[in-house]
């Protein structure tokens, strides 16, 4: 395949590297005419494991081409690599001066290519903010081409795990392929590119694409983090860190798995909430700080606080709660978000009912019964043994229950312009809409 690489950085260079030595003919383009010298002299424009020799190779088998010019480049290959940086600007927003003008130089290119056998497929590699693609770049390259995105050219995003290091291995061995394309003549060419590689292909919207970039990042800021500040309250417990770290990882149910990475509503329970404080207490009193776990309980409450602000902008009185409890199928009723919601809205003077199949006061017990005596002291009166006669009753339902029997009753019993404020991603959302209720979730 011919293949045309913008921005000879990191991931540039080592994308033309092993490109190259795969097989495909490679033009590599960038501005930077000192990056260009060192590549057709065989030479790597960045320090990495394994690319000298890498370099030395593709520079000699006669696949690998570089030169400054955009329309060139466009016009001798299929596909299109784009790989230029996307520093932070001064106030922490992304730079996107340089792919800015490279979108306007791949548009002109475009425009300028005359009859082409296949629509030419960009790609755009570099860290984007979500919409970036579709929202800022697609209007400059069809205004400055004269051609319309999906018919005449396609535009996709396509994330790289490239760590610096490792980035050869990483390339030939990644965790996955995503691919985030409009339609399917980009994704096929793509997999042609990249389907050879150990691991599941994932075609998804451009969008989610742009976005899963970002979260993975985040997420393994994230994970560093907690280990750093785990570590540093170890040590001053006289705790080996690493021994600690190392149990953590053991756990492949929990710990390091899908579990608990799902969005839904806010967690609670006897054992989370609690926790999380004794740590925070623990830390100051040693003089540890730990910002990232300090600030978990008021992340929680902030979005517990969007389902109360839904519940309010309705500007209905009459609540069902389709749920109580801080887990489905159990009747634990210890610090449950729904909970703390119900009695935020009770305060505020609005009429709840409550349906939650597991919950019978007469058999709550110890500590469970003594929490929602505090804070639900008249529950009695807002449990309802049928989940029907809540539904008849309410003006908003919050459904925190995530039973196949309730998603059936919703289903079959929601009335018109009825609004439920889903927290558990109802699966039969369009069944429950087609009564003419509106469902909504906190953030989908």
């Amino acid at each position: 395949m011919k293949i045309s690489i913008f921005g000879l950085g990191y991931v540039g260079a080592v994308s033309l590297a092993c490109l190259s030595r795969d097989g495909h003919e490679v033009v590599g383009v960038d501005i930077d005419r000192s990056k260009l010298e060192l590549i057709m002299a065989g030479k790597t424009p960045v320090v990495e494991e394994g690319m000298v020799e890498l370099m030395q190779q593709v520079a000699a088998s006669g696949r690998v081409r570089v030169t400054t010019d955009a329309e060139q480049a466009v016009a001798e290959t299929e596909i299109s690599l784009v790989c230029v940086g996307t520093p932070s600007a001064a106030n922490g927003s992304q730079d996107q001066g340089a792919i800015l003008k490279l979108a306007e130089s791949i548009g002109r290119a475009i425009g300028a290519k005359g009859a082409k056998a296949e629509p030419h497929v960009v790609v755009f590699r570099s860290t984007l903010v979500p919409g970036t693609v579709e929202d800022v770049l697609r209007p400059i390259i069809e205004k400055l081409s004269g051609k319309k995105d999906g018919v005449d050219f396609h535009l996709c995003f396509q994330p790289e795990f490239l760590r610096e290091g490792s980035s050869i291995r990483d390339y030939d061995k990644p965790p996955f392929t995503v691919v985030g394309a409009n339609h399917a003549f980009p994704a096929e060419k793509l997999k042609a590119l990249f389907g050879h590689l150990p691991c599941k292909f994932l075609e998804t919207s451009v969008r989610s694409a742009e976005m899963m970039k970002y979260c993975c990042n985040n997420f393994h800021a994230l994970k560093i983090t907690f280990a750093n500040e785990t570590a540093r309250l170890c040590a001053a417990l006289g705790v080996d860190p690493f021994e600690v770290m190392d149990l953590v990882c053991q756990d492949t149910q929990l710990n390091i798995s899908k579990a608990y990475l799902k969005p839904g509503f806010a967690f609670g329970g006897s054992c989370l909430p609690k926790d999380l404080r004794a740590t925070a207490y623990l830390a100051k009193q040693r003089d540890v700080e730990v910002p990232m776990l300090a600030a978990i309980l008021d992340s929680n409450e902030a979005h517990l606080g969007l389902a109360f602000d839904a519940v309010m902008a309705s500007g209905k009185r009459r609540i069902g709660f389709v749920g109580l409890s801080f887990k489905t199928g159990t009747d634990d009723l210890r610090e449950s978000p729904l909970v703390t919601l119900a009695e935020q809205l009770i305060g505020k003077g609005l009429q709840l009912s409550v349906y939650d199949p597991e919950v019978h006061l007469a058999q709550l017990l110890g500590a469970n019964r003594r929490y929602v005596e505090t804070h639900l002291p008249h529950i009695g009166q807002l449990l309802k043994a049928d989940l029907a006669a809540v539904i008849a009753e309410s003006d908003v339902l919050v459904v925190g229950l995530n039973d196949a029997r309730v998603f059936d009753a919703l289903a079959a019993h929601c009335r018109p312009e009825q609004q439920l404020i889903d927290l558990v991603k109802l699966p039969n959302r369009d069944a429950i809409e087609a009564r003419g209720a509106r469902v909504a979730g906190l953030c989908w």
